[in-house]
């Protein structure tokens, strides 16, 4: 059944279906598009690495550094659901 998979009018058939719902004129931007998306996400990929091949030499003691460093979170003030459901009631 699956035998040979895809073959090359398959291929064809996909492509002519994407021309036709998309149109000749839509499919050059949104291949533009995927083009300058790709080009961000491995500038973003490189950056990456780069962040972290020098913490990766130093070892644990930059990483705890790191963690110190953070700002505190403040405290939120949490109800419970039988203190919400009596606030409710009586107002």
């Amino acid at each position: 059944m699956f035998r040979n998979g895809l073959e090359p009018w398959h291929l064809l058939v996909v492509l002519a279906i994407v021309i036709l719902l998309f149109g000749s004129k839509k499919l050059p931007e949104m291949a533009r598009g995927l083009g300058k998306s790709m080009r961000i996400l491995k500038a973003e990929t490189k950056a990456m690495r780069e962040d972290d091949a020098p913490a990766a030499d130093t070892g644990t003691a930059n990483s705890t550094a790191t963690e110190q460093e953070r700002p505190a979170v403040a405290p939120v003030n949490v109800t419970k659901s039988d203190e919400t459901t009596r606030t409710n009631t009586t107002a």
